[in-house]
C-alpha cells in the first residue's frame, strides 16, 4: 500500500531520469553521504548544543527505531509540529528512514490548521511540543483523535512541562537503543512527505513531494547557490517552510556538508548575535524581516561582518529595499522566487546588479517550462504581465486528494497555474508584479497591487506597505494602502502627491490610506492580505 498522489506522465519521467535529474535514490542518501565523508563535522548548532553528522544520524536512527517499535511502518503518515530546534530535522530524517510521510505544520499553526491536516492525511503518529499552547491539556489530543481515529502514537517534546497520559517523551525516544534498526524509506518515486501550499487564504492544501523531485530541487539549488563545507547558514524562518528546507535551505546545507545555525525567529538583535558568534555567512529572509534588519543594522554593522549572501524570497521584494542590502548590510543579495509546489527561480550570484535588484531570477532547471498566459489561455508577448504556468522535474502534478481544485489549477498539458502575475524578459528572468487575486479591478481599470506597494516603499517615511481591494458600490472595488510609517506627520494627501510625482496614473492612486502600527503576516512571513481585507471591511472609520 502506497500514499496516493498524481504521478508525472511516463514520457516526462523517462526524460527526467535520462537527464540525471531523478536518481531513484531516497533522500536518506543526503545524510548517508555526509556520515561517510565527514562524520565529525558540525551539522547543526542549536543554542549551546552542537550536533555532528554522526550525531544526527545516530539520533534519527534511534528515533526511527523507537517509532518502529510503536507499530509505525512504511507509507504511514504523521503530523509533526516542532519549533526551530535541532529536533525538527532529526525528526524529519527519522521519518525518512522509517518511510513515514509527515506533514510539517508550522509552529504558529493553531487548532484549525492542525485539525484540517489530520483530517486529510489520517496520521498514525503525532509529534509535537508542550511549548505550544494547544497541548497544554489533553482536550486537543482528543479532538485530533476524533478526526483521525488511526492516531495511535503521540510523541511530545516535554521541556519543563508535565507529560500528558498516554503520550511518549521525544527525549526518551531519542535516547532509546536502535536495536539493529535498518532504514526502510519509501520508494524514490513515491511520496516522501507533504509540503504546505503558501496561499494566504483558507487552510493550505497539501503538496505530495517525492524523493526524486525534492532531492533534485535541493541538489540543483546547492549547485546554483554555491554552498560548500565552509557555509554557515542561519535558519531563522520557520524550519518546515519549503524555502527554509530546500532553496537551498537546511537540506541544501546537508548536501553540501556545511553547518546550520538555528534561530528561534528572524528578530534582528538575536540573529545578529548568532551571526557574530558563529560567523554565519548565508541567511534566507522574507521582505518584512529584511525591513526590520535594515532598521537595526546601522548600530550593529560590525556584528554582520561575516555575512556574504542574504537571500530574499517568499513574497514580492520591492526594488527600493533590494538596493539597500549591499551598502547597509554589507553583503550580496540573491533574490528567490519559488513555491512549495515546485518551480524555483534564482538570481545568479554573478548576475549584474540591475538584474539582481529588479528581477526575481530565472528557473533553476534546464527542463523548467514556463509560460506567461492571459485570461483566454494565450501566451502574452515578452515583457507583458500575465499568469505564470509551469511544469518541470520538481513541480508537482496535483494537490493531495483535491481533484476538483486540481482541475482549476492544471491545464490539459499538465502546466500548473500558480496564481502569480509575472513578466518574463528575453533571458527568461521573471519579475513578479502581483497575484491574480491581488489585482484590483477599479471600475474596469486593473491595478497590480505590487506596483503601487513598490512605489510607496521608496518613500523614506514608509516602512511597510500593502495595497488591498475594498468593496465599493459604484466602482466594484477601490484600493486601500495600509502603511506603517516612521514619519508620523505623513498624511494621505502628501502620499498621493508623492505617488503623482512618480508618474503614477490617477486611477492607481489609493482611494484610502490606513495607518497601522504593524502589518499582519502569515505563518511563513508573507503579508496577510486576507486579514487586512477582513479588518478593513469590519471598520467604518476611513482616513481620506
Amino acid at each position: 500500500m502506497t500514499i496516493a498522489f498524481t504521478p508525472w506522465p511516463a514520457d516526462l519521467a523517462a526524460r527526467y531520469r535520462e537527464k540525471g535529474y531523478w536518481l531513484d535514490v531516497p533522500m536518506t542518501h543526503i545524510l548517508e553521504q555526509q556520515v561517510a565523508a565527514r562524520p565529525d563535522a558540525p551539522a547543526i548548532i542549536c543554542g549551546e548544543r552542537t550536533f555532528s553528522y554522526a550525531d544526527i544520524d545516530a539520533s534519527s536512527t534511534r528515533l526511527a527505531a523507537a517509532l518502529y517499535r510503536q507499530g509505525l511502518r512504511t507509507y504511514d503518515t504523521a503530523l509533526v509540529q516542532l519549533p526551530n530546534v535541532a529536533e525538527f530535522f532529526v525528526t524529519y530524517l527519522a521519518l525518512l528512514k522509517l518511510g513515514v510521510a509527515p506533514v510539517n505544520a508550522l509552529f504558529s499553526h493553531q487548532r484549525l490548521e492542525l485539525l484540517a491536516y489530520a483530517k486529510q492525511i489520517q496520521p498514525k503518529l503525532l509529534i509535537g511540543s508542550l511549548n505550544h499552547g494547544l497541548f497544554a491539556n489533553e482536550q486537543f489530543l482528543q479532538e485530533l483523535r476524533e478526526v483521525a481515529p488511526a492516531l495511535g502514537t503521540v510523541v511530545l517534546d516535554a521541556g519543563a512541562h508535565t507529560m500528558p497520559s498516554g503520550a511518549l517523551s521525544l527525549a526518551d525516544c531519542l535516547a532509546e537503543p536502535a536495536d539493529g534498526f535498518v532504514a526502510q524509506p519509501t520508494a524514490a518515486d513515491q511520496v516522501a512527505f507533504f509540503q504546505l501550499s503558501g496561499g494566504s487564504t483558507g487552510t493550505p492544501k497539501l503538496i505530495p513531494r517525492t524523493h526524486n523531485d525534492y532531492y533534485y530541487s535541493v541538489r540543483r539549488s546547492v549547485e546554483i547557490c554555491g554552498l560548500n563545507p565552509a557555509t554557515r547558514f542561519l535558519c531563522a524562518l520557520p524550519a518546515g517552510h519549503n524555502y527554509t528546507m530546500s532553496s537551498p535551505g537546511v537540506l541544501g546545507v546537508f548536501v553540501a556538508g556545511s553547518c546550520v545555525v538555528m534561530a528561534r525567529d528572524p528578530e534582528p538583535l538575536s540573529c545578529f548575535a548568532l551571526i557574530e558568534r558563529h560567523q554565519v555567512n548565508w541567511v534566507p529572509l522574507v521582505p518584512p524581516a529584511v525591513a526590520l534588519w535594515l532598521k537595526e543594522a546601522p548600530a550593529h554593522r560590525q556584528r554582520l561582518a561575516s555575512l556574504k549572501v542574504i537571500q530574499v524570497g517568499g513574497a514580492n521584494f520591492a526594488e527600493a529595499l533590494a538596493r539597500r542590502i549591499p551598502p547597509e548590510l554589507g553583503c550580496q543579495l540573491q533574490q528567490v522566487f519559488g513555491m512549495a509546489e515546485g518551480l524555483v527561480n534564482y538570481t545568479r550570484l554573478d548576475d549584474d546588479a540591475e538584474r539582481i535588484f529588479t528581477t526575481q531570477g530565472c528557473p533553476m532547471s534546464p527542463d523548467d517550462e514556463v509560460r506567461v498566459m492571459d485570461a483566454q489561455g494565450n501566451q502574452v508577448p515578452q515583457g507583458q504581465p500575465g499568469m505564470l504556468a509551469t511544469r518541470g522535474p520538481y513541480t508537482f502534478k496535483g494537490y493531495y486528494l483535491s481533484p476538483e481544485h486540481n482541475t482549476q489549477v492544471f491545464d490539459a498539458e499538465g502546466f500548473y497555474y500558480s496564481g502569480d502575475l509575472v513578466e518574463q524578459d528575453a533571458q527568461g528572468y521573471l519579475r513578479v508584479v502581483g497575484r491574480v487575486k491581488d489585482q484590483i479591478n477599479r471600475g474596469g481599470e486593473k491595478i497590480a497591487a505590487a506596483e503601487v506597494e513598490n512605489l510607496l516603499l521608496q518613500h523614506p517615511g514608509i516602512t511597510h506597505a500593502a495595497v488591498v481591494a475594498i468593496p465599493d458600490e459604484l466602482m466594484g472595488e477601490k484600493s486601500c494602502a495600509c502603511v506603517v510609517v516612521s514619519d508620523t506627520s505623513l498624511k494621505p494627501a502628501a502620499l498621493r502627491k508623492y505617488l503623482r510625482a512618480q508618474g503614477v496614473a490617477e486611477f492607481k492612486l489609493p482611494d484610502r490610506f490606513q495607518f497601522l502600527e504593524q502589518i499582519p503576516l502569515t505563518a511563513v512571513g508573507k503579508i496577510d492580505k486576507q486579514r487586512l481585507r477582513t479588518a478593513l471591511q469590519a471598520t467604518h472609520s476611513e482616513q481620506v
